[in-house]
């Protein structure tokens, strides 16, 4: 039931983004009226609970600032403000605690606060949209109030927003008076209706904090409307899987869902791709030998062919809490594949191959396998969908749940259609007189295969010698070429050279 009223209330929401969309400009230091005053009351709309441990939680009043002492909140620490969302059923996401209790565990000297504004975010999601800029302006209050009576440096706050509470931590960003900004806002899936396509005043944006990153999970548009906010509102900007849906959250994955969660499991079909951003960032704090790694990239359909695992001048970054913080201009969007389930990370690889004088147009299915020093890939199939002939290069984005190490042998053969097998066996009948050449064969180039993760790209030659000839069905195995080392030894020199630089400039 919960489920069905998410959808008609998102419906409505719908309906209203064209007719009554939210007005007026959000708070900045240059709006006196809508800055939070240094002496300014309030009446708070917003619940804070200092987390102790377990599901133990201390009640916070940014009126009576002696339950920061009386609660433990230490000011030499960084304070992290969780945010949840808009709310269905009324109460608190056990996800909220389950966050605030790894950041503690791992991160060990740090404050954790969680926002708790379920009065305000358990009502229609109209509703809910308007209370955020009172929420915003509530969390703006606790930290204008820690920076005068504990002189308590505001870009030691981290906020995480999910869903509505993303907003909500831009606003309080915006709603902080003097030059100091927050020292970092985290978006988790940021909402969408009646936030898409608004100005960066009315929505999480990179003016907002020293550094913004969002995570957007659930940006598939079902009548012109998204769950998730679908343009770029950060720094950097996340987008697995695409960022419009994410693996194991199809209604076939259901009754998967009903054995874990029971009667709740329908809902979590519903909510899985949207929550998703937040166990992505989970992962990584759980799961920090297998940081997930993601490539700066136009859009996604350039990513999936592989052309865009590029690591220079900060064109990738570690998704989650250990994001490398460098502030840009323009927002740039990364990009990843994932798991279903944690760890999420998974291996990227860019397979490149030159396709030489191929006379006869085909469509083949390559069979590749790569083996390493740490393992093996398996078999691995990609379909050219758009055809061969004459020279091409194309690239391919293949991604392995393991490390292979570094690359030494990689063993191909391709197929082609029933359709194929069946054009070519007639024009073998018509035109007997081609000879030997019996069976459809495929020119090789250049192959070459680059590890998104480690930057090296390994170049591959025929074993025996025999040249790149491969026919139909035939099973053929490529070394690494002789030629490689010493690029491969130039490249490493090249990269090292460029972190120690990059190393330089943070400092």
């Amino acid at each position: 039931m919960s489920a069905l009223r998410l959808l008609c209330c998102l419906l409505m929401a719908c309906c209203l983004s064209e007719g009554k969309r939210i007005k007026g400009s959000r708070g900045s230091v240059t709006d006196p009226e809508a800055a939070v005053r240094p002496q300014e009351p309030r009446l708070s709309g917003s619940v804070f609970r200092l987390f102790l441990g377990g599901e133990d939680t201390c009640m916070l009043d940014p009126l009576q600032l002696h339950t920061l002492t009386s609660c433990g909140f230490n000011s030499s620490n960084p304070l992290i403000i969780i945010t949840h969302g808009w709310s269905v059923d009324g109460m608190l996401e056990s996800w909220v605690i389950r966050m605030a209790a790894i950041l503690k565990r791992n991160l060990v000297d740090v404050n954790v606060v969680m926002t708790d504004w379920l009065h305000l975010a358990h009502q229609h999601y109209p509703l809910a949209v308007q209370s955020t800029r009172t929420v915003g302006k509530d969390i703006a209050h606790l930290l204008q109030s820690l920076q005068r009576e504990y002189r308590y440096p505001v870009r030691k706050v981290h906020l995480i927003g999910y869903s509505l509470g993303a907003h909500i931590s831009g606003f309080a960003g915006s709603f902080l008076q003097g030059s100091e900004k927050i020292g970092r806002i985290t978006g988790l899936d940021p909402a969408g209706p009646l936030f898409e396509g608004m100005s960066p005043t009315d929505r999480l944006s990179p003016d907002d904090a020293e550094f913004v990153d969002a995570i957007h999970t659930f940006t598939h548009e079902r009548l012109g409307l998204s769950v998730g906010i679908k343009q770029a509102v950060a720094h950097y900007d996340f987008y697995p899987n695409g960022g419009d849906f994410q693996p194991g959250c199809n209604f076939h994955n259901i009754y998967e869902h009903i054995s874990e969660y029971g009667i709740l499991g329908f809902e979590q079909t519903v909510k899985c791709a949207h929550e998703r951003s937040v166990h992505l960032f989970m992962d990584s704090l759980l799961n920090e030998d297998k940081q997930s790694t993601a490539y700066r990239c136009s859009d996604n359909s350039a990513f999936v062919r592989g052309v865009c695992l590029d690591c220079r001048k900060n064109r990738c970054n570690t998704l989650g809490y250990n994001i490398k913080k460098v502030r840009t201009a323009r927002s740039k969007k990364l990009y990843l594949k994932t798991r279903s389930r944690m760890p999420y990370k998974l291996y990227h690889y860019q397979f490149r191959i030159q396709f030489v004088n191929q006379t006869e147009e085909i469509k083949p299915t390559l069979i590749i396998s790569l083996q390493g020093t740490e393992a093996e890939s398996g078999e691995l199939f990609i379909t050219i969908d758009e055809g061969i002939h004459g020279n091409t290069t194309l690239s391919f984005l293949i991604t392995l749940d393991k490390d292979l190490g570094e690359l030494m042998m990689l063993k191909l053969s391709w197929e082609v259609s029933e359709m194929w097998k069946n054009v070519w066996t007639r024009m073998q009948s018509i035109f007997p007189w081609g000879g030997q050449r019996s069976k459809p064969q495929m020119m090789l180039g250049k192959i070459s295969v680059k590890a998104g993760e480690t930057q090296d790209r390994t170049s591959f030659c025929s074993m025996n010698n025999d040249g790149q000839q491969i026919e139909v069905s035939q099973d053929k195995v490529f070394v690494r070429c002789r030629e490689d080392e010493p690029t491969r030894r130039r490249r490493k020199h090249s990269r090292l050279v460029e972190k120690n630089e990059s190393v330089q400039q943070t400092k």
